[in-house]
């Protein structure tokens, strides 16, 4: 699996979600690598933006993972790995 490649069709989806993936720096200790948060109403995904890209990868397909998925197109690759984090 291309993480580049998955990472793009996850980034895509999550818009298509009206979820926004943000990716900064994180300061401070015991900071994670990110997740999905809600602010002001508006779902965010925020990522750290040194982590590596398959952590982006599973921290985004674990965070979409929670939406309703069926209405949208997505590759084999990607709604298995999304239906693997559901799972897990």
């Amino acid at each position: 699996m291309d993480m580049d490649l998955t990472l793009k069709e996850l980034e895509t989806l999550a818009e298509k979600l009206a979820v926004t993936v943000v990716y900064d720096h994180f300061t401070g200790e015991g900071m994670g690598p990110g997740g999905l948060c809600k602010v002001k109403g508006t779902w965010r995904v925020i990522i750290e933006r040194k982590a590596s890209p398959s952590e982006k990868v599973s921290i985004l397909a674990r965070a979409l993972s929670r939406f309703d998925l069926e209405e949208h197109f997505l590759s084999p690759d990607v709604r298995e790995l999304l239906e693997r984090h559901r799972k897990g």
